[in-house]
């Protein structure tokens, strides 16, 4: 049976919320703030959150609102299928009637996830078979900091809008601002997003909008198949009904992929 919480005011916690199998009715709000600490998990399955907000086969009727800041920290979890997530909104299998507002703050740290299937995410909007009606809005700012996923099919996340089996009914706007940044995806089909908005079989009602900022930073992915996205709209079996608009910004920066049938897109819009 699911929990059910009625949520009447603002909740404050200082480091992750995580939801499974809730209800909740009322708004979602994490103030988290994290310096000089390290967020360690290792084991098959392991996860590792910091400064973010986590649900899985929940409902909320209200907004989402996170705006963790993170100083001086890593967040690192390692094993088969590990996730490390930092200054994040992580949805699975969850519905949302309200906006999402993902508004990190992250300066000198270090978000990294091992192990085959390996997830890291840093300043980022994630959605796996979830639906959302109301905008969904990236403002994360990513300074110094290196977000890395090392295995089979790895994803490493910075500063991104990431959907898959998704619905959103409302804009999509990635403002995100990585600075002084490396974003790491090592292994077969290793995938690395760095101020990007990705969707894969989803759909959206509403515009697209990504305005995200890259400055001095490296985007690489490494092994079979691997992918890397920089400044990119990047749409797979996915239906958008309103306008793309993409207006990166990219200087200094380097983006890389690397292996058999490796993809780098920089500064695009890429529909398949």
């Amino acid at each position: 049976m699911k929990k059910v919480l009625l949520v009447l005011g603002v909740l404050l916690i200082c480091v992750s919320m995580a939801y499974a199998g809730s209800d909740v009715k009322g708004a979602i709000i994490n103030k988290s703030e994290v310096k000089n600490a390290a967020n360690v998990a290792m084991g098959q399955g392991a996860t590792a959150n910091m400064g973010s907000v986590a649900l899985k086969d929940s409902s909320v009727k209200g907004a989402i609102i996170n705006k963790s800041n993170v100083q001086n920290a890593a967040n690192v979890a390692m094993g088969k299928g590990a996730t490390a997530s930092m200054g994040t909104v992580d949805m699975k299998g969850s519905s949302v009637k309200g906006a999402i507002i993902n508004q990190s703050d992250v300066k000198n740290a270090a978000n990294v996830a091992m192990g085959q299937g390996a997830t890291a995410q840093m300043g980022t909007v994630a959605m796996k078979d979830s639906s959302v009606k109301g905008a969904v809005i990236n403002k994360s700012n990513v300074q110094n900091a290196a977000n890395v996923a090392m295995g089979k099919g790895a994803t490493a996340n910075m500063g991104t809008v990431d959907m898959k089996g998704s619905s959103v009914k409302g804009a999509i706007i990635n403002q995100s601002d990585v600075k002084n940044a490396a974003n790491v995806a090592m292994g077969q089909g290793a995938t690395a997003q760095m101020g990007t908005v990705s969707m894969k079989d989803s759909s959206v009602k509403g515009a697209v909008i990504n305005k995200s900022s890259v400055k001095n930073a490296a985007n690489v992915a490494m092994g079979k198949g691997a992918t890397a996205n920089m400044g990119t709209v990047s749409m797979k079996g996915s239906t958008v009904k309103g306008a793309i608009i993409n207006q990166s910004n990219v200087q200094n920066a380097a983006n890389v992929a690397m292996g058999k049938g490796a993809t780098a897109n920089m500064g695009s819009v890429k529909l398949d």
